[in-house]
């Protein structure tokens, strides 16, 4: 499906004339009667516009064009073997209205308040999808990020909240999709990725510990050279997150097939290397990262 003027359009006519249409097609969307189709989960994110992320490579405005971003989800959704979408409330709403979101797993973005290049960056707060309203959209997960600095006050009440909100979605008897991140300050005392292996381990584990119930949870993490030893840290399942886009997309794509065969690993959470590729082939990188996880579960039988 690709949007054409008039389908594009009726999405604003309907936000002006008829907004109750959005949670009227969220209520009427078919819900799989499963999370995963054979064990494994393929999932699309596109919810970093709500933490204020919309360049990439060297274009500033590369993920700001709504449109694009809406031709780029329905490509990546028609393929059999994604199995949803992890997204921000205003575009699950879009999507709904396009009925692009009948039988896939829809993955409420929760926690969107720690903007990229912000001061306060790690006090990452819940501005987003709290349970209560992923609950009230008929949506099936919820999604937050925990990024952990040791030497970051901000860290606390963004611990804290994550907790809270593990322990609703585990009570709701919906996936709780954590994502740990280490994070440290690089010279000039901004706040960036840890890449210390360990560093990931403890995240991890910080992670795989919160609220009172675990049941419920995933982790979804890095794709890293050593994910034999992370992926050990915990029999909760993990998705492996795309990141930015790299210099070698052959190199990506190897790191996750190796991964992907870990007991733990169960499929693949993907952003920007997807829906962004450098070679400007949606539908080609998707294919390529489905091959991957339709492989790693047939192997698995």
């Amino acid at each position: 499906m690709s949007l054409d003027d008039e389908t594009y359009a009726s999405l604003t006519e309907t936000r002006v004339s008829a907004p109750h249409r959005i949670a009227e097609a969220l209520a009427g969307r078919r819900r799989r009667s499963t999370l995963t189709q054979d064990g494994m989960l393929f999932i699309v994110a596109a919810d970093h516009t709500a933490r204020a992320m919309v360049s990439l490579y060297d274009d500033p405005l590369a993920m700001a064009d709504r449109r694009s971003m809406l031709d780029r989800l329905l490509t990546a959704l028609e393929h059999p073997r994604v199995d949803g979408v992890l997204a921000s409330a205003e575009i699950l709403d879009d999507l709904a209205m396009l009925d692009a979101l009948h039988d896939k797993v829809a993955v409420g973005t929760m926690n969107r308040g720690g903007l990229a290049g912000a001061s306060w960056t790690m006090d990452d707060r819940f501005t987003a999808f709290d349970t209560a309203h992923l609950r009230a959209s008929n949506l099936d997960a919820g999604k937050l990020l925990l990024r952990i600095d040791y030497h970051d006050a901000g860290t606390v009440p963004t611990l804290a909240s994550a907790a809270l909100a593990v322990q609703e979605l585990n009570d709701a008897h919906m996936m709780a999709m954590v994502e740990p991140i280490p994070y440290t300050k690089n010279d000039a005392g901004e706040a960036v990725w840890d890449t210390d292996p360990l560093a990931l381990v403890k995240a991890v584990g910080v992670s795989a510990a919160l609220g009172g119930s675990s049941a419920y949870t995933w982790l979804k993490i890095q794709a890293t050279a050593d994910i034999a030893t992370v992926a050990r840290v915990t029999t909760q399942p993990l998705l492996l997150l795309g990141g930015a886009p790299g210099p070698d997309p052959e190199a990506t794509f190897a790191l996750w097939e190796a991964a992907l065969h870990q007991p733990t690993v169960r499929g693949l959470v993907i952003g920007r290397s997807l829906l962004y590729p450098a070679s400007g082939d949606v539908a080609g990188a998707v294919s390529r990262a489905a091959e991957l996880v339709q492989q790693a579960a047939k192997d698995r039988q």
